[in-house]
This record gives C-alpha cells, structure tokens and sequence, in this order.
C-alpha cells in the first residue's frame, strides 16, 4: 500500500492541486512507471485511495459493531463512537475526507467514499433506529427512525468541520454529549447521558 499511502499523505499535507505523479513517487521513493503499472495512471491512484480510505473507516466501524451484537442502541453507540474516536477523527483524516469532497464535484468516482449520504452508513443507523422506535411503541417508527438518522448526520459532519477548524480546542466528550442529548429527546428512556458505554465514549 505505499503508492496509496504517499497519495494520502500528500493529499492530506499539501491537497489535490499539488499532489503530482513526482511529489507521490518521491514519497515512496519508487520510479514513476510503478504508478502506471499498477494503476495505469494518477487518476485511478488517486480512486482507489479513496476507496481505500473510506475501507480504513469502516474497519474501525466494523470492530465495535461487532461488540454491540444485536442491541440497537448498542448500535447506534457504536457507530457514533467510532466517527468520534481519535483512529477516524483526526487532523490526517479530516484534511483527506474534506478535500476528497471538495474533489468529488469534478470526480465522480470519489464522490461514493466521502458523501455523508453514503448508503451503507445510513443504512446501518436506520435499520437500529428503527428497532429502537418500534420497541418504544412510538407512532410512525419509519418516520421518526429517518429524521434521527438524519440528524445523527448531520450533527456527525458539523463534528467533523468543528474540528477541521478547531482541531486544538475539540472536545470529543462534549461532542458526544450533544448528540445523544438530541437522540434521548426522540427516544425516551433510551441513549442516558449517564450511561456506562457513553462514560467509556468520553474518556476516550
């Protein structure tokens, strides 16, 4: 994964605009003709390192996942804990994730592994928000399952931003906090501020 890995660092360091086939090779110190070799060009390197990229997050999603089972509050925990953990969250990823978005306009190939619209993603917080919406008894349990999915989102991406420019003073407990202060509001009796998953969240 060097290739990969000098292009995330580049792009990361120094962005798009500045990220040339010499500045990746350098990087790797391997000759120009590996790029060509095995991605046929910058523009497929630079796909698959997206891709490669939004593979990374998912990892670090899938191992707390995996810790959850079946409980979909458990779920949910997992899934915000992880966007919000030093391994995703950080000034390297930040900087890729935004200035692949800033890309995708022109890329449509990267717009798949930085959209917050991302299916799977969403996906995976609808399907435990509904759960917890039709243990609740709440009425129309779909709806109300796609306004938190939404609005975990949402508040996940201004997170996320939140940091980009303020990378120093970011408070991931406080950030943690926000958000499952909004879902105690649509779920009661679930997401307690006081909880012990939570507290783990916070000190992490």
């Amino acid at each position: 994964m060097t290739l990969i890995e000098s292009t995330l660092d580049s792009i990361a360091e120094i962005g798009f605009a500045r990220t040339s086939v010499s500045e990746i090779i350098d990087r790797a110190q391997l000759s120009r003709g590996m790029i060509h070799l095995h991605f046929g060009g910058k523009d497929a390197l630079v796909e698959e390192s997206a891709k490669y990229s939004s593979a990374k997050y998912y990892d670090s999603l899938n191992g707390l996942l995996k810790t959850a089972g079946s409980d979909p509050q458990e779920s949910v925990e997992a899934i915000i804990r992880s966007d919000l953990s030093e391994e995703v969250l950080n000034k390297r990823t930040v900087s890729l994730w935004y200035a692949f978005r800033g890309e995708s306009r022109e890329r449509k190939a990267i717009a798949a592994y930085s959209d917050t619209r991302d299916a799977r993603l969403r996906n995976l917080a609808f399907e435990a928000y509904l759960k917890i919406a039709r243990q609740s008894g709440l009425p129309e349990p779909e709806t109300t399952a796609k306004d938190a999915t939404n609005g975990t989102l949402a508040l996940l991406e201004g997170m996320w931003t939140d940091f980009l420019l303020h990378p120093e003073s970011f408070d991931r407990g406080a950030a943690i906090r926000t958000i499952f202060r909004f879902l105690s509001a649509l779920f009661p009796g679930y997401f307690d501020l006081d909880g012990a998953v939570l507290k783990a969240a916070a000190r992490g």
